[in-house]
């Protein structure tokens, strides 16, 4: 498929495979696990080693290529950019380098990696649970898993509704960004050189039209909602219901022990 080496963070992939086939509410609940045992991780290499193998394996049953789930998840390496270095000049411990006022220290350096990677993972794992699910199952499998707190006067539906309408829209802004910045480009915009200031300023010209590109998208999908007749989550009901099989329960299963494994094996090196 031509489109599968033009991925953006969160785009769905229509596959026919074995993670595409389990039921939305398994793979929200693991990855949440994954995500935990993420936090919960210590300095020691060995967890990211098991999650570097779980990514693969998960590609590998996903049927997604993992140059293109890496490379999906290039936006978001400036933010773990940022978190590696706020971590590393700010952190106390053995001097390593001194550049004027600003220290790196060794301790600094490994909390920023370990931050990054911490990061980046948690980015990763999210990234491919939205790959291998439709944003229709998204959001079916996360107001199934809120409707126990109905009764506290958590409103489900409608918040599933929002994170999977924020979630379907990030690669849409990515593309109308990039399609964006190609024009003013065109047009002899010069958005690379200079300092951070002369950046910023040459950005301006991009975020006004995405600003009104957003706005436009919002009213578009407010009025196609509205012509649908909707009109919140009472007496809906579902084209495709959610079913958990015993693959779900076992595929649940094996990430917790892998997940625990982890974080078990973190705990005794360290």
């Amino acid at each position: 498929m031509p489109f599968l080496d033009h991925l953006t963070l969160g785009q769905y992939v229509p596959l026919n495979s074995f993670v595409h086939s389990l039921d939305p509410r398994c793979k929200i609940l693991g990855t949440m696990a994954l995500i935990t045992s993420v936090f919960l991780a210590n300095a020691s290499p060995w967890p990211y080693l098991v999650w570097s193998a779980l990514v693969v394996f998960l590609c590998i049953l996903s049927g997604l290529s993992l140059k293109n789930v890496l490379a999906s998840t290039r936006p978001a390496l400036l933010l773990v950019l940022f978190t590696v270095i706020v971590n590393m000049f700010f952190a106390e411990g053995e001097e390593l380098i001194r550049i004027s006022f600003i220290s790196i220290t060794r301790e600094g350096l490994l909390t920023g990696i370990k931050m990054g990677l911490r990061l980046y993972f948690l980015i990763l794992f999210a990234n491919m649970t939205m790959m291998t699910t439709s944003p229709l199952e998204l959001s079916d499998g996360i107001e199934s898993l809120l409707s126990p707190f109905r009764r506290f006067g958590v409103p489900a539906h409608e918040f599933a509704m929002m994170m999977t309408i924020a979630l379907r829209f990030i690669p849409t802004l990515l593309e109308e960004t990039d399609r964006i910045m190609k024009a003013q480009l065109a047009r002899g915009a010069d958005l690379d050189s200079g300092g951070i200031a002369k950046r910023l300023k040459a950005f301006i010209p991009v975020l006004v039209p995405l600003f009104v590109i957003v706005f436009q998208r919002a009213d578009e999908l407010a009025v196609a909602m509205e012509a649908r007749c909707y009109r919140g989550g009472i007496g809906r009901s579902r084209m495709k219901p959610l079913h958990w099989a015993s693959r779900d329960s076992f595929s649940l299963a094996v990430v917790s022990m892998i997940c625990i494994g982890g974080v078990v094996l973190d705990r005794w090196i360290s």
